[in-house]
């Protein structure tokens, strides 16, 4: 299984765990992350990512979520049939930078596009290609 985890999702971990979704949340990333380093789930890398993370203002976060490039299994790099999904997914009223993240993964035929982001995962039922989902209703669906 093809998954895609964008730039909130990577850095949960990092947030305030007080809030108990923020905790859960995390904890269910976590064990996705358990599941991509043991192979059972294969991850898709992109440009984007790389892009986003350059800008975290943290250097030890930035460099974590940097190492997850080994992890990957495709590394989506920036071309016009890109351009051209994340220009069909922003007309659903979805934020450039995130269309180009789920055009990414749309791309690259992911199963699944991981993110914590609400403005996505409340427009998620107008994006057909890709099953997107947060963290916990991912381990909920697949079992891991």
């Amino acid at each position: 299984m093809r998954i895609y985890l964008d730039n909130c999702c990577f850095n949960r971990p990092f947030d305030d765990q007080l809030q108990s979704r923020i905790r859960l949340e995390a904890e269910a990333k976590l064990k996705v992350q358990e599941a991509i380093r043991s192979g059972v789930l294969k991850l898709i890398w992109s440009y984007m990512l790389d892009y986003e993370n350059s800008k975290n203002p943290f250097h030890e976060r930035q460099e974590r979520i940097g190492t997850w490039r080994m992890y990957a299994s495709a590394d989506v790099q920036e071309n016009e049939r890109i351009h051209s999904i994340a220009t069909r997914v922003n007309r659903h009223g979805i934020k450039k930078l995130d269309s180009l993240h789920i055009a990414c993964a749309i791309g690259a035929g992911a199963d699944y596009f991981l993110t914590t982001d609400d403005g996505i995962l409340r427009k998620s039922s107008l994006i057909n290609k890709v099953r997107i989902t947060d963290p916990i209703e991912f381990i909920k669906e697949i079992s891991i």
